[in-house]
Protein backbone atom coordinates (compact mmCIF):
# COMPACT_ATOMS: atom_id res chain seq x y z
CA UNK A 1 0.00 0.00 0.00
CA UNK A 2 1.68 3.47 -1.14
CA UNK A 3 0.41 6.57 -0.80
CA UNK A 4 0.73 10.15 -3.39
CA UNK A 5 0.00 13.34 -3.17
CA UNK A 6 -1.77 14.16 -6.78
CA UNK A 7 -3.74 16.83 -8.81
CA UNK A 8 -4.13 20.41 -8.17
CA UNK A 9 -1.90 20.26 -4.81
CA UNK A 10 1.47 19.17 -6.82
CA UNK A 11 0.19 21.49 -9.58
CA UNK A 12 -0.23 24.56 -7.47
CA UNK A 13 3.61 23.74 -5.66
CA UNK A 14 5.10 23.48 -9.25
CA UNK A 15 3.52 26.86 -9.63
CA UNK A 16 4.16 28.34 -6.41
CA UNK A 17 0.26 29.14 -5.81
CA UNK A 18 -0.58 28.44 -2.55
CA UNK A 19 -2.07 24.94 -1.92
CA UNK A 20 -5.35 24.63 0.28
CA UNK A 21 -6.60 20.87 -0.78
CA UNK A 22 -4.95 18.03 -0.55
CA UNK A 23 -6.01 14.67 -2.21
CA UNK A 24 -4.34 11.44 -2.52
CA UNK A 25 -4.36 8.29 -4.23
CA UNK A 26 -3.62 4.74 -2.94
CA UNK A 27 -1.94 2.00 -4.93
CA UNK A 28 -2.10 -1.53 -3.60
CA UNK A 29 -5.09 -1.28 -1.40
CA UNK A 30 -8.66 -2.82 -1.66
CA UNK A 31 -11.52 -0.84 0.30
CA UNK A 32 -11.06 -3.33 3.44
CA UNK A 33 -7.78 -2.12 3.64
CA UNK A 34 -8.63 1.44 4.04
CA UNK A 35 -11.61 0.33 6.79
CA UNK A 36 -8.72 -1.58 8.25
CA UNK A 37 -6.82 1.21 9.09
CA UNK A 38 -9.39 3.63 10.42
CA UNK A 39 -10.16 5.45 7.16
CA UNK A 40 -14.34 6.91 6.67
CA UNK A 41 -15.80 6.31 3.44
CA UNK A 42 -17.28 8.51 1.47
CA UNK A 43 -17.17 8.17 -2.24
CA UNK A 44 -20.32 7.25 -3.92
CA UNK A 45 -19.31 6.46 -7.12
CA UNK A 46 -15.92 5.14 -6.46
CA UNK A 47 -13.85 3.96 -3.21
CA UNK A 48 -13.13 7.64 -1.72
CA UNK A 49 -11.74 7.70 1.92
CA UNK A 50 -11.24 10.51 4.50
CA UNK A 51 -8.18 10.22 7.08
CA UNK A 52 -8.89 9.30 10.21
CA UNK A 53 -6.46 12.33 11.56
CA UNK A 54 -5.82 14.68 9.13
CA UNK A 55 -9.70 14.46 7.14
CA UNK A 56 -8.00 14.66 3.92
CA UNK A 57 -9.07 12.87 0.79
CA UNK A 58 -7.37 9.39 -0.09
CA UNK A 59 -9.03 8.13 -3.15
CA UNK A 60 -7.94 3.93 -4.60
CA UNK A 61 -6.26 4.12 -7.72
CA UNK A 62 -8.80 3.19 -10.42
CA UNK A 63 -9.73 2.68 -13.96
CA UNK A 64 -12.26 4.22 -16.25
CA UNK A 65 -14.37 2.66 -18.93
CA UNK A 66 -16.65 4.63 -21.43
CA UNK A 67 -20.37 3.09 -21.40
CA UNK A 68 -22.65 5.21 -22.33
CA UNK A 69 -23.03 9.11 -23.27
CA UNK A 70 -22.52 12.11 -20.78
CA UNK A 71 -21.05 12.45 -17.51
CA UNK A 72 -22.37 9.22 -15.89
CA UNK A 73 -21.46 6.88 -18.94
CA UNK A 74 -18.62 5.32 -16.89
CA UNK A 75 -17.68 2.02 -15.63
CA UNK A 76 -15.06 2.46 -12.69
CA UNK A 77 -12.65 -0.38 -11.21
CA UNK A 78 -10.68 0.79 -8.09
CA UNK A 79 -8.70 -2.52 -7.16
CA UNK A 80 -5.27 -2.98 -5.36
CA UNK A 81 -4.11 -4.15 -9.22
CA UNK A 82 -4.62 -0.60 -10.65
CA UNK A 83 -0.96 1.42 -11.24
CA UNK A 84 -0.29 4.83 -10.46
CA UNK A 85 0.60 5.30 -14.12
CA UNK A 86 -3.09 3.72 -15.00
CA UNK A 87 -4.95 6.18 -12.70
CA UNK A 88 -3.23 8.83 -13.92
CA UNK A 89 -4.06 8.08 -17.27
CA UNK A 90 -7.41 8.72 -16.91
CA UNK A 91 -7.07 12.37 -15.10
CA UNK A 92 -7.90 15.34 -17.96
CA UNK A 93 -4.82 17.95 -18.36
CA UNK A 94 -1.31 16.86 -17.85
CA UNK A 95 -0.90 19.84 -15.49
CA UNK A 96 -3.37 17.83 -13.22
CA UNK A 97 -1.45 14.37 -13.74
CA UNK A 98 1.43 14.55 -11.65
CA UNK A 99 2.15 13.02 -8.72
CA UNK A 100 4.07 13.19 -5.57
CA UNK A 101 5.62 10.23 -3.23
CA UNK A 102 5.91 10.11 0.45
CA UNK A 103 9.41 11.13 -0.21
CA UNK A 104 8.90 14.38 -2.38
CA UNK A 105 9.51 12.80 -5.32
CA UNK A 106 7.90 13.50 -8.43
CA UNK A 107 6.08 10.76 -10.54
CA UNK A 108 5.43 12.22 -14.38
CA UNK A 109 4.11 10.03 -16.89
CA UNK A 110 2.98 12.41 -19.21
CA UNK A 111 4.90 15.07 -18.85
CA UNK A 112 2.88 17.57 -16.76
CA UNK A 113 6.00 19.60 -15.16
CA UNK A 114 7.24 20.53 -19.13
CA UNK A 115 3.39 22.02 -19.34
CA UNK A 116 4.03 23.78 -16.66
CA UNK A 117 7.37 25.40 -17.81
CA UNK A 118 5.73 25.85 -20.95
CA UNK A 119 2.35 27.29 -20.07
CA UNK A 120 0.45 24.86 -21.47
CA UNK A 121 -3.09 23.14 -21.18
CA UNK A 122 -2.33 19.80 -22.72
CA UNK A 123 -4.45 16.57 -22.70
CA UNK A 124 -3.53 13.38 -20.86
CA UNK A 125 -5.02 10.58 -23.57
CA UNK A 126 -7.55 10.30 -26.29
CA UNK A 127 -10.03 9.18 -23.51
CA UNK A 128 -10.52 12.97 -23.18
CA UNK A 129 -13.37 13.38 -25.13
CA UNK A 130 -15.49 10.60 -23.31
CA UNK A 131 -16.09 13.18 -20.58
CA UNK A 132 -17.97 16.38 -21.80
CA UNK A 133 -17.44 17.97 -18.62
CA UNK A 134 -14.39 18.11 -19.35
CA UNK A 135 -14.30 21.00 -21.97
CA UNK A 136 -15.77 23.18 -19.41
CA UNK A 137 -12.64 22.35 -17.17
CA UNK A 138 -10.28 23.47 -19.65
CA UNK A 139 -12.42 26.82 -20.16
CA UNK A 140 -12.25 27.67 -16.66
CA UNK A 141 -8.55 26.10 -15.96
CA UNK A 142 -7.90 28.51 -18.94
CA UNK A 143 -9.97 31.70 -16.70
CA UNK A 144 -7.04 30.82 -13.70
CA UNK A 145 -3.52 30.38 -15.12
CA UNK A 146 -4.27 32.93 -18.46
CA UNK A 147 -2.82 35.65 -16.40
CA UNK A 148 0.44 33.44 -16.22
CA UNK A 149 0.66 32.82 -19.53
CA UNK A 150 -1.00 29.35 -20.15
CA UNK A 151 -2.61 28.08 -23.44
CA UNK A 152 -4.51 25.57 -24.99
CA UNK A 153 -2.79 23.30 -26.95
CA UNK A 154 -3.48 23.02 -30.19
CA UNK A 155 -3.86 19.31 -30.33
CA UNK A 156 -6.04 19.47 -27.11
CA UNK A 157 -8.26 22.64 -29.00
CA UNK A 158 -9.02 19.89 -31.74
CA UNK A 159 -10.09 17.51 -29.55
CA UNK A 160 -12.39 20.45 -28.38
CA UNK A 161 -13.93 21.23 -31.42
CA UNK A 162 -14.21 17.24 -31.87
CA UNK A 163 -16.92 16.99 -28.96
CA UNK A 164 -18.83 19.60 -29.65
CA UNK A 165 -19.11 18.21 -33.32
CA UNK A 166 -19.80 14.56 -32.46
CA UNK A 167 -22.59 16.27 -29.64
CA UNK A 168 -21.09 14.82 -26.39
CA UNK A 169 -21.23 18.02 -24.82
CA UNK A 170 -25.22 18.04 -25.59
CA UNK A 171 -25.32 15.83 -22.64
CA UNK A 172 -24.18 18.18 -19.81
CA UNK A 173 -26.85 18.62 -17.69
CA UNK A 174 -27.99 21.70 -17.00
CA UNK A 175 -26.04 21.88 -13.09
CA UNK A 176 -22.51 20.79 -13.96
CA UNK A 177 -22.43 23.51 -17.00
CA UNK A 178 -23.43 26.23 -13.84
CA UNK A 179 -21.19 24.86 -11.91
CA UNK A 180 -18.04 25.20 -13.88
CA UNK A 181 -18.89 28.78 -15.21
CA UNK A 182 -20.04 29.52 -11.64
CA UNK A 183 -16.14 28.73 -10.64
CA UNK A 184 -14.81 30.31 -13.89
CA UNK A 185 -16.72 33.42 -12.91
CA UNK A 186 -14.70 33.75 -10.04
CA UNK A 187 -11.55 33.07 -11.53
CA UNK A 188 -9.12 36.00 -12.36
CA UNK A 189 -9.24 36.35 -16.16
CA UNK A 190 -12.92 34.66 -17.10
CA UNK A 191 -12.76 36.36 -20.40
CA UNK A 192 -10.40 33.57 -21.05
CA UNK A 193 -13.19 30.71 -20.35
CA UNK A 194 -15.31 32.52 -23.11
CA UNK A 195 -12.72 32.53 -25.78
CA UNK A 196 -11.75 28.66 -25.24
CA UNK A 197 -15.90 27.92 -25.40
CA UNK A 198 -15.84 30.50 -28.77
CA UNK A 199 -12.85 29.08 -30.56
CA UNK A 200 -13.75 25.54 -29.71
CA UNK A 201 -17.77 26.11 -30.51
CA UNK A 202 -19.36 25.05 -27.00
CA UNK A 203 -20.32 28.54 -26.48
CA UNK A 204 -23.01 28.55 -29.28
CA UNK A 205 -24.08 25.50 -28.04
CA UNK A 206 -24.20 25.96 -24.27
CA UNK A 207 -24.81 30.20 -24.15
CA UNK A 208 -26.15 31.20 -27.50
CA UNK A 209 -27.21 34.46 -25.99
CA UNK A 210 -23.61 35.05 -25.47
CA UNK A 211 -22.26 34.01 -28.53
CA UNK A 212 -24.67 36.18 -30.19
CA UNK A 213 -23.22 39.01 -28.75
CA UNK A 214 -19.73 38.58 -31.15
CA UNK A 215 -19.78 40.63 -34.27
CA UNK A 216 -22.64 42.74 -32.98
CA UNK A 217 -20.93 46.07 -33.27
CA UNK A 218 -21.27 49.32 -31.29
CA UNK A 219 -20.60 53.10 -31.13
CA UNK A 220 -16.75 53.25 -31.33
CA UNK A 221 -16.53 56.47 -29.56
CA UNK A 222 -18.89 55.14 -26.31
CA UNK A 223 -17.24 51.44 -27.43
CA UNK A 224 -13.83 51.88 -29.18
CA UNK A 225 -13.36 47.94 -28.80
CA UNK A 226 -17.08 48.51 -30.97
CA UNK A 227 -17.17 44.58 -30.63
CA UNK A 228 -20.17 43.16 -28.19
CA UNK A 229 -18.63 40.47 -27.60
CA UNK A 230 -15.59 41.80 -26.85
CA UNK A 231 -16.56 44.31 -24.37
CA UNK A 232 -18.38 41.44 -22.48
CA UNK A 233 -15.05 39.66 -21.88
CA UNK A 234 -13.44 43.16 -21.07
CA UNK A 235 -16.46 43.71 -18.47
CA UNK A 236 -15.78 40.35 -16.78
CA UNK A 237 -12.56 40.56 -16.59
CA UNK A 238 -12.83 44.09 -14.92
CA UNK A 239 -15.39 42.70 -12.75
CA UNK A 240 -12.76 39.79 -11.21
CA UNK A 241 -10.37 43.36 -10.39
CA UNK A 242 -13.15 45.20 -8.94
CA UNK A 243 -14.68 42.00 -7.18
CA UNK A 244 -11.91 39.39 -6.60
CA UNK A 245 -13.66 35.69 -6.25
CA UNK A 246 -17.01 36.98 -6.92
CA UNK A 247 -18.72 35.25 -9.21
CA UNK A 248 -22.39 36.51 -8.73
CA UNK A 249 -21.04 40.13 -9.77
CA UNK A 250 -19.40 37.61 -12.74
CA UNK A 251 -22.38 36.38 -13.70
CA UNK A 252 -24.07 39.95 -13.70
CA UNK A 253 -21.24 40.94 -16.10
CA UNK A 254 -21.79 37.99 -18.24
CA UNK A 255 -25.41 38.86 -19.00
CA UNK A 256 -25.78 42.59 -18.82
CA UNK A 257 -25.91 43.26 -22.65
CA UNK A 258 -27.99 40.32 -23.73
CA UNK A 259 -30.58 42.84 -25.46
CA UNK A 260 -27.77 44.28 -27.87
CA UNK A 261 -27.90 40.94 -30.02
CA UNK A 262 -31.54 41.65 -30.46
CA UNK A 263 -30.87 45.25 -31.99
CA UNK A 264 -32.55 45.61 -35.09
CA UNK A 265 -30.04 45.80 -37.90
CA UNK A 266 -31.24 49.46 -39.31
CA UNK A 267 -30.45 50.59 -35.72
CA UNK A 268 -27.00 49.13 -35.63
CA UNK A 269 -24.39 50.36 -34.21
CA UNK A 270 -27.18 52.42 -31.66
CA UNK A 271 -28.76 50.50 -29.10
CA UNK A 272 -31.67 52.55 -28.05
CA UNK A 273 -33.75 50.13 -25.44
CA UNK A 274 -31.17 47.26 -25.07
CA UNK A 275 -31.19 47.10 -21.31
CA UNK A 276 -34.56 46.24 -21.51
CA UNK A 277 -34.57 43.72 -24.30
CA UNK A 278 -31.94 41.92 -22.78
CA UNK A 279 -34.12 40.89 -19.60
CA UNK A 280 -35.90 38.46 -21.60
CA UNK A 281 -32.84 36.56 -22.60
CA UNK A 282 -31.41 36.58 -19.60
CA UNK A 283 -34.54 34.82 -17.93
CA UNK A 284 -34.14 32.24 -20.66
CA UNK A 285 -30.58 31.73 -19.98
CA UNK A 286 -30.99 31.41 -15.84
CA UNK A 287 -33.85 28.83 -16.20
CA UNK A 288 -31.68 26.79 -18.72
CA UNK A 289 -29.18 26.85 -16.47
CA UNK A 290 -31.13 26.79 -13.15
CA UNK A 291 -28.83 29.77 -11.55
CA UNK A 292 -30.15 30.31 -8.27
CA UNK A 293 -32.67 33.22 -7.57
CA UNK A 294 -29.87 35.39 -6.17
CA UNK A 295 -27.67 35.30 -9.12
CA UNK A 296 -30.76 35.96 -11.71
CA UNK A 297 -32.74 38.65 -9.76
CA UNK A 298 -29.49 40.82 -9.48
CA UNK A 299 -28.11 40.07 -12.78
CA UNK A 300 -31.61 41.22 -14.05
CA UNK A 301 -31.06 44.44 -11.98
CA UNK A 302 -28.03 45.15 -13.40
CA UNK A 303 -29.31 44.64 -17.09
CA UNK A 304 -31.66 46.92 -16.77
CA UNK A 305 -30.98 49.57 -14.68
CA UNK A 306 -27.08 49.76 -15.62
CA UNK A 307 -27.70 52.71 -17.86
CA UNK A 308 -29.51 54.82 -14.91
CA UNK A 309 -26.24 54.00 -12.95
CA UNK A 310 -24.34 55.83 -15.42
CA UNK A 311 -26.49 58.66 -15.70
CA UNK A 312 -27.05 58.80 -12.11
CA UNK A 313 -25.81 62.50 -11.88
CA UNK A 314 -28.74 63.56 -13.95
CA UNK A 315 -31.49 61.25 -12.61
CA UNK A 316 -34.39 63.03 -10.44
CA UNK A 317 -34.24 62.50 -6.32
CA UNK A 318 -37.38 60.54 -7.57
CA UNK A 319 -36.04 58.35 -9.82
CA UNK A 320 -32.85 58.11 -7.75
CA UNK A 321 -34.74 57.06 -5.02
CA UNK A 322 -36.85 54.61 -6.91
CA UNK A 323 -33.84 52.61 -8.45
CA UNK A 324 -32.67 52.57 -4.30
CA UNK A 325 -35.89 50.88 -3.21
CA UNK A 326 -35.70 48.46 -6.43
CA UNK A 327 -32.54 47.09 -5.20
CA UNK A 328 -34.03 46.78 -2.10
CA UNK A 329 -30.20 48.60 -0.89
CA UNK A 330 -32.18 50.48 1.96
CA UNK A 331 -32.14 47.26 3.97
CA UNK A 332 -29.24 45.61 1.98
CA UNK A 333 -26.53 47.80 1.00
CA UNK A 334 -24.25 45.02 0.48
CA UNK A 335 -26.41 44.03 -2.77
CA UNK A 336 -25.96 47.66 -3.60
CA UNK A 337 -22.60 47.29 -3.70
CA UNK A 338 -22.27 43.91 -5.56
CA UNK A 339 -24.50 46.17 -8.25
CA UNK A 340 -22.52 49.18 -8.30
CA UNK A 341 -19.65 46.98 -8.88
CA UNK A 342 -21.27 45.30 -12.19
CA UNK A 343 -21.97 48.84 -13.63
CA UNK A 344 -18.34 50.24 -12.78
CA UNK A 345 -17.10 46.69 -14.29
CA UNK A 346 -19.35 48.28 -17.21
CA UNK A 347 -17.44 51.40 -17.40
CA UNK A 348 -14.56 50.47 -17.00
CA UNK A 349 -14.44 47.56 -19.51
CA UNK A 350 -13.87 48.96 -22.76
CA UNK A 351 -10.82 49.85 -24.66
CA UNK A 352 -8.61 52.28 -22.85
CA UNK A 353 -11.34 53.20 -20.12
CA UNK A 354 -9.89 50.27 -17.50
CA UNK A 355 -9.18 52.71 -15.49
CA UNK A 356 -11.53 55.33 -15.46
CA UNK A 357 -12.68 56.44 -12.61
CA UNK A 358 -16.79 56.05 -11.42
CA UNK A 359 -17.98 58.88 -9.17
CA UNK A 360 -21.74 57.31 -9.72
CA UNK A 361 -21.02 54.72 -6.98
CA UNK A 362 -19.80 57.08 -4.67
CA UNK A 363 -23.17 58.84 -5.11
CA UNK A 364 -25.56 56.33 -5.51
CA UNK A 365 -23.36 54.81 -2.18
CA UNK A 366 -24.13 58.18 -0.33
CA UNK A 367 -27.91 58.87 -1.20
CA UNK A 368 -28.79 54.79 0.56
CA UNK A 369 -26.77 56.28 3.27
CA UNK A 370 -28.59 59.61 3.29
CA UNK A 371 -32.35 58.31 2.94
CA UNK A 372 -30.90 55.06 5.06
CA UNK A 373 -30.79 58.01 7.82
CA UNK A 374 -34.77 58.65 7.55
CA UNK A 375 -36.80 56.32 10.21
CA UNK A 376 -40.34 56.21 11.39
CA UNK A 377 -39.59 57.67 14.81
CA UNK A 378 -40.08 62.01 14.58
CA UNK A 379 -43.28 61.05 12.53
CA UNK A 380 -44.94 59.03 14.73
CA UNK A 381 -44.01 61.34 17.30
CA UNK A 382 -45.49 63.78 15.83
CA UNK A 383 -48.99 62.06 15.62
CA UNK A 384 -49.03 60.16 12.12
CA UNK A 385 -50.19 57.51 11.34
CA UNK A 386 -50.30 54.75 8.66
CA UNK A 387 -50.21 55.57 5.00
CA UNK A 388 -49.24 58.96 6.12
CA UNK A 389 -46.11 57.87 7.84
CA UNK A 390 -44.63 56.38 4.42
CA UNK A 391 -45.45 59.53 2.78
CA UNK A 392 -43.76 61.92 5.09
CA UNK A 393 -40.72 59.48 5.08
CA UNK A 394 -40.09 59.08 1.26
CA UNK A 395 -40.54 63.14 1.55
CA UNK A 396 -38.06 63.40 3.96
CA UNK A 397 -35.55 61.14 1.81
CA UNK A 398 -36.31 63.05 -1.23
CA UNK A 399 -34.93 66.04 0.26
CA UNK A 400 -32.60 64.23 1.46
CA UNK A 401 -31.04 62.96 -1.79
CA UNK A 402 -31.68 66.74 -2.85
CA UNK A 403 -29.80 68.23 -0.44
CA UNK A 404 -26.86 65.89 -1.53
CA UNK A 405 -27.53 66.00 -4.88
CA UNK A 406 -27.09 70.04 -4.76
CA UNK A 407 -23.77 69.43 -2.58
CA UNK A 408 -22.00 67.34 -5.36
Amino acid sequence: MRTYLVGGAVRDKLLGRPVTDHDHVVVGARPEDMLAQGYKPVGKDFPVFLHPKTNEEYALARTERKTGRGYHGFAVHADSDVTLEEDLARRDLTINAIAEDEQGQLVDPYGGARDIEQRMLRHVSPAFVEDPVRLLRVARFAARFAPLGFTVADETMALLQQMVRDGEIDHLVPERVWAETRKALGETQPSAFLRVLRESGALAVLFPEVDALYGVPQRAEFHPEVDTGIHVEMVLDAAARLAPGNDLVGFCALTHDLGKALTPKEELPRHVGHEHRGVRPLRVLAARLKVPTEYAELAELVCREHLNVHRAFELKPATALKLLTVLDALRRPERLQLFLAACMADKQGRLGHEQDDYPQAGYLRHARDAAALVTSAPFVAQGLQGPAIGAAMERARLQAISELKTLS
